[in-house]
């Protein structure tokens, strides 16, 4: 990688992918409205809406890999377009699937837009913690990924203002409508996913030509394949043997899990927890929430400048297990604004862990950062483990899982701490 000045040139391209990251946001965040949503659209209990999560998340860990493997091969920008493409395709699926009004395709849709993402994410975060001082990537990565959490503020508020209607029959509403009715209850909302979807494909689809068109720095287009690197299973082979490396996939996994487990069933826990707060409420306390990782990501990176990065998240791991043991234990709006505010500290989470686990790995970061990103398969396996539990006891006592993976992320930030005394 280039260590000179930036060519002029390159301020369009750094803007483009710097887009990346907030479109992930919107795409990641809507799925936290399109979980009550589809919850009262076809009926479905905690589990099986949680299984939106674990379709989306299937796609990311399905896809890393192969999104790694295009990197290398074609270079960081055809990673990109692909995966714009992918993005673009799967939210155009939703349109034929609320014409069936079949919950499984939906499901499916959201598998296409992840796979598209894998390989957003797969290109965008390594290329990140490259452009500079190594000793600074934690840091330069926390910047970066300081837009997605406005992505993910205007998914969720897409979500409140033109998805959820605020109608919110309860079951014995549901079995006093005539079939006419049900049906037409049923139509309208299935419907409303489909603008807010339509709109973000033409928007992705656009930014996927502005990509193709553009002319990007050199680094961008060269291949990152090199003969003498080895294949992507001799790399493994090597990971694999690197304690340190797979701590972090696991600790990415289970961050992952909480991240998107709190987000998730945030409004769940509202309607259950805060009586009388509806939906587009509950939806409103989750952007609040949003808005303290985006102020939580920039006052973190700040930080990280005069505290180590691994002893910052270690720190932050440990009030947030504080805050959701007080969701668990207290319950009521007291609980749920405690869940809000483990967004704050949750900012720092997912690059420092991105950036310590890949960190030192030379040649081995590439397909380092693959494995690392096919990791977020713990919102895919964590989220619907909460639903589960929540159906057989309550959303309360479901909150015990993020707490317990909280726990994990601080263990990992220690040992993270040890290894660069070492």
């Amino acid at each position: 990688m280039e260590t000179g000045p930036r060519p002029r040139t390159a301020r369009l391209p750094l803007i483009l992918i710097t887009a990346l990251f907030f479109l992930w946001g919107v795409a990641n965040n809507l799925n936290d409205v399109l979980i009550p949503q589809f919850k009262k659209t076809f009926t479905l209990n905690d589990g099986q809406s949680g299984l939106v999560q674990s379709a989306f998340y299937l796609g990311y860990f399905v896809l890393a890999l192969p999104a790694g493997m295009i990197m290398r091969r074609y270079g960081y920008k055809a990673a990109v377009v692909t995966g714009l493409i992918l993005f673009g395709a799967g939210a155009l699926l939703f349109y034929p699937a609320a014409e069936a009004r079949h919950y499984p395709y939906f499901l499916a849709a959201l598998f296409v837009i992840a796979s598209g993402l894998a390989f957003l994410e797969t290109s965008a975060n390594p290329l990140v913690t490259e452009l500079g001082d190594p000793a600074r990537s934690e840091q330069r990565l926390n910047f970066a990924q300081a837009f997605n959490p406005a992505g993910s503020i205007a998914g969720i508020f897409i979500g409140r203002e033109f998805i959820l209607s605020g109608h919110e029959p309860t079951t014995a509403d549901l079995a006093a409508m005539s079939p006419a009715a049900l049906e037409q209850f049923r139509a309208a909302e299935a419907h409303a996913v489909q603008a807010p979807y339509l709109a973000l494909a033409a928007v992705v689809l656009t930014l996927a030509a502005v990509v193709a068109a553009v002319r990007f720095p050199a680094p961008a287009n060269r291949p990152t394949y090199d003969a003498k690197e080895g294949s992507v299973l001799a790399d493994l082979r090597k990971l694999l043997a690197r304690p340190r490396f797979m701590f972090g996939v696991a600790a990415q996994f289970f961050y992952v899990g909480a991240q998107v487990g709190v987000w998730s069933f945030m409004i769940r826990y509202a309607q259950a927890e805060a009586p009388g707060m509806g939906e587009k409420a509950a939806a409103g306390v989750l952007i609040v929430s949003l808005w303290a990782l985006f102020a939580g990501r920039f006052i973190g990176t700040a930080l990280m400048s005069v505290i180590a990065p691994w002893r910052l998240m270690a720190l932050y791991a440990a009030i947030n297990v504080v805050l959701v043991a007080v969701g668990v234990t207290i319950g009521g709006t007291t609980g749920l604004y405690a869940l809000a505010a483990t967004s704050f500290f949750m900012s720092i989470m997912f690059p420092t862990i991105f950036a310590t686990a890949v960190k030192d790995l030379g040649p081995l970061a590439k397909t380092a950062s693959s494995f690392v990103v096919m990791a977020i398969i713990g919102g895919a396996v964590l989220t619907p483990l909460i639903g589960w539990i929540s159906h057989l006891s309550s959303i309360r006592i479901a909150m015990s899982v993020p707490a317990v993976c909280f726990a994990l992320v601080g263990l990992y930030g220690l040992s993270a701490g040890k290894a660069a005394a070492r």
